[in-house]
């Protein structure tokens, strides 16, 4: 019996964010506490993923202890994603993740994206040895935005982590109504574990007829 194939688990959580109540609030801006925050994580050859962000108020404590963590977003890498990512980046050898932070609601309006940019943060990612120990690449608050006199004006709150993830990967070989062998793969090794046999029993009454598919494994090895 081969081993499992070595996947990594990349994980977004615990997103939070505070932002400063200014003494004379301008009546034409509209603070977070009243109006919803957003962000689309981003990592190079995956689709994008947006998840909410809960509004703290300044003076709570976030997280609590012993809280358990709020998954945003997450990412499911092979080996060889593992191995391909770093070469893709703009940046020689370095791999990020990235999370643009919105004001507003998600969606877009005539083509135009609804919310307004608060601010960006690039987390980087060293995935060397992910394979099989867990690693927190960012856990606390950054700042984001600027203010009218160029001050960080907000502060954001992110996990970021990477675990393994290890899978069994099978596949068959051939079509299944020709009942063929299913291999476990690992790499450019297969294996054959079983073979599967597909038959037809029809059962039916007074409205219709259905064709039901029994699948059975046999194991020959």
């Amino acid at each position: 019996r081969m081993d499992p194939c070595p996947f990594v688990r990349l994980t977004v959580g615990n997103l939070a964010l505070k932002v400063p109540v200014p003494a004379k609030p301008a009546r034409t801006v509209i603070h977070p506490s009243s109006s919803p925050c957003f962000c689309k994580i981003k990592l190079k050859g995956f689709a994008p993923q947006t998840a909410v962000i809960p509004y703290i108020p300044p003076e709570n404590n976030f997280p609590d202890a012993g809280q358990p963590q709020t998954l945003a977003a997450t990412f499911h890498l092979s080996k060889e994603d593992i191995d391909r990512l770093p070469g893709k980046s703009i940046f020689a050898g370095k791999l990020f993740l990235k999370i643009h932070i919105f004001t507003g609601r998600t969606g877009a309006t005539c083509g135009v994206n609804s919310g307004r940019i608060l601010g960006k943060v690039c987390v980087p990612l060293d995935l060397k040895g992910t394979e099989t120990r867990a690693v927190v690449f960012h856990n606390g608050w950054t700042a984001v935005g600027k203010d009218a006199k160029g001050s960080p004006a907000s502060q954001f709150h992110v996990n970021v982590r990477a675990e393994p993830d290890p899978r069994f990967v099978f596949q068959f070989d051939g079509e299944p109504e020709c009942s063929p062998q299913v291999f476990q793969i690992r790499g450019n090794i297969r294996q054959p574990v079983f073979t599967c046999n597909f038959s037809f029993r029809s059962t039916g009454d007074r409205h219709q007829r259905s064709r039901w598919v029994i699948f059975s494994l046999l194991f020959p090895f």
